[in-house]
């Protein structure tokens, strides 16, 4: 993949991407999680970049794109935006994981002429009506709960909280290798701090595929998911073996399982 860059609203932002040599079907966005970078999606690319046009990026605050100042989803998806226009593509079809699905609605909510498709992987609804205020409040305690932890203990636990596998542990623990102990805090503090303050009624005006570990533990994900399809009609597929990090855990059915959700749509890029 080619790594390319944009100057973002807060900071440098970097990206990768992919073009087939031949035609190709569409263009796929990729969002990670929290604390996480682009290689999160490694097998997702491997999987996908021979038939689509393939976009990974370092959310601001997160990987390569730091320095970053004044973080938040809204900015996080104009940069988004910004990458697309360098790149001269119109629509995508978004993926985000976890965190990752926050800056992809609200890239929905703001461009909605440009989503084909949103799959949400192990993420939540951007809508206020699914969070109480205690939950809001619990995650307002998230940098505080985490400052117990020593920096060692508290790598281990992010890494075992989210995956079944070896290979989602150690990637976790590679992608939060580079990062100090008051950095990792930092990220988990504004992301989760971001979500109250930015939450808002976001009606997706797209098809819309919701991905879910069956072993998935963190917080009440597996809940507002749950609740999330419920409310809306989106389907909600369950992937096998696998935890927070479902798309590491068991890629091969959640590439197949968004790979069957585009083609039925039928989606050409439209550049």
């Amino acid at each position: 993949m080619k790594h390319m860059t944009i100057n973002g609203i807060g900071g440098k932002v970097h990206y990768w991407i992919s073009r087939p040599n031949n035609n190709f079907k569409g263009a796929l966005v990729f969002t990670h999680g929290l604390t996480a970078n682009h290689t999160m999606y490694e097998r997702q690319v491997e999987y996908f970049k021979d038939d689509y046009v393939v976009i990974t990026w370092d959310v601001p605050l997160h990987g390569l794109s730091i320095p970053y100042k004044e973080f938040s989803y809204e900015i996080a998806a104009r940069d988004l935006n910004s990458i697309l226009l360098q790149e001269s593509i119109g629509k995508v079809c978004l993926i985000g994981m976890s965190m990752g699905g926050y800056p992809s609605q609200m890239f929905a909510y703001l461009y909605p002429e440009k989503v084909q498709c949103f799959v949400g992987i192990d993420t939540t609804p951007f809508r206020t009506e699914y969070y109480s205020r205690s939950d809001l409040w619990w995650l307002s305690k998230v940098k505080t709960m985490a400052k117990w932890f020593t920096d060692k203990t508290l790598r281990k636990s992010m890494a075992k909280s989210v995956a079944v596998t070896d290979y989602s542990y150690n990637k976790m623990i590679e992608m939060l290798k580079p990062m100090s102990k008051e950095q990792i805090i930092e990220q988990m503090d504004i992301a989760y701090g971001k979500l109250a303050s930015e939450i808002r009624d976001i009606d997706l005006n797209c098809p819309v595929l919701i991905l879910l570990g069956d072993k998935d533990k963190t917080g009440k994900v597996k809940q507002y998911c749950a609740e999330w399809a419920k409310k809306t009609g989106y389907p909600l597929h369950i992937i096998k073996n696998a935890a927070h990090f479902s798309n590491g855990d068991n890629a091969e059915q959640v590439n197949t399982e968004i790979e069957k959700f585009i083609s039925s749509l039928s989606i050409l890029i439209n550049r």
